[in-house]
């Protein structure tokens, strides 16, 4: 596949938009020509701002439209099995947004349809194509630090997101939906988890106990290889949007991620202050373009996804083994 790729998006939520946009002139070899959405009101209003002809309520019709090459999953993660599996039955290349999916049985199910469809497939997690990650990986695979030996990892939120987001039947909870991130990275940098265990409370917003889930969460993870990890999660950050990562190794430690938005500091009597990171495109906005990217760059060119099934159900594993220690307060081995 060497044309330029159409792409249809679906899903026109908070970050459906914004990968809408970056579709819109950002990404080279690659257009929008088509958006899905069930909330037909938002789904026009973007489609005419942007002069999109191509528009549905229902993703069944963007799915099945033969000028379209690739789709772009954006929507709620408990409908991105069926997407997925509808899209690769319509032979189209897929980027969907992490979490693969809410089960390991769905995450198979999506699986099956792919090989069985022969599509292209990419999974969104994207941290890998941050910057700082991807030196910090580079120095890791040099031996820069040795052997790393310990993980720190922090996931804040300046506050908590609705609550029909939070709800798990929808994202999974908190150890699903935000610290699949940091479960990825785990496995990126350290290699598989062998077991988790996790505290957590609903320590800060009762009304997400209402829902079933918790707002503040710490996992500690042993890795097959022996190494030690430690993430915290949190939906309280009132001080910015906190992500951070440390990784420890015999001959040396390096430190990911910043909090200081602006390359500015206040010095005054007694005090020494400076902004702090916003919100989540503020910090990883470069990395989103760039993964939607390379994913386009890697669809044309016939290359193999850097980011599979595979990956998404592997994290997977390890978040709901993290919510199983929560709910029942022990350690759980990761069997896959």
């Amino acid at each position: 596949m060497t044309s330029k790729l159409r792409v249809g998006i679906i899903g026109l939520g908070r970050l459906g938009r914004v990968y809408a946009k970056y579709f819109l002139g950002h990404i080279s070899n690659a257009t929008l020509v088509a958006v899905s959405d069930v909330n037909e009101k938002a789904q026009r209003a973007f489609a005419d701002e942007n002069n999109i002809a191509k528009r549905y309520a229902d993703y069944g019709y963007l799915l099945a439209d033969p000028e379209i090459d690739v789709v772009v999953i954006v929507t709620p993660t408990n409908t991105h099995k069926d997407i997925t599996i509808e899209a690769a039955r319509h032979g189209k290349a897929v980027f969907c947004e992490k979490p693969l999916a809410l089960s390991l049985d769905d995450c198979q199910a999506m699986k099956a349809a792919i090989e069985k469809g022969g599509i292209f497939f990419h999974l969104g997690f994207m941290r890998r194509f941050d910057a700082g990650y991807v030196a910090a990986k580079r120095k890791v695979e040099e031996g820069a630090i040795g052997k790393p030996i310990v993980l720190k990892s922090s996931s804040r939120d300046p506050f908590r997101p609705s609550l029909e987001y939070l709800d798990p039947k929808n994202s999974g909870g908190l150890f699903t939906d935000c610290g699949i991130h940091d479960f990825d990275l785990a496995r990126w940098f350290m290699g598989e988890v062998e077991s988790v265990y996790s505290i957590g409370g609903t320590l800060v917003y009762p009304e997400v106990d209402e829902i079933g889930d918790v707002d503040n969460a710490v996992t500690t993870l042993q890795f097959q290889s022996g190494s030690l990890g430690v993430i915290d999660l949190s939906r309280s950050g009132v001080y910015g949007y906190d992500i951070r990562t440390e990784i420890l190794g015999t001959e040396g430690t390096l430190q990911i991620g910043y909090l200081r938005e602006t390359p500015l500091l206040v010095l005054k009597k007694n005090e020494v202050s400076h902004d702090t990171v916003p919100y989540f495109m503020e910090r990883f906005g470069q990395a989103y373009e760039a993964q939607l990217q390379h994913f386009v760059d890697r669809c044309r060119t016939g290359q193999e996804p850097t980011i599979t099934c595979d990956d998404g159900l592997a994290a997977l594993r390890v978040s709901l083994a993290a919510t199983q220690s929560y709910k029942e307060k022990r350690p759980i081995r990761i069997v896959g």
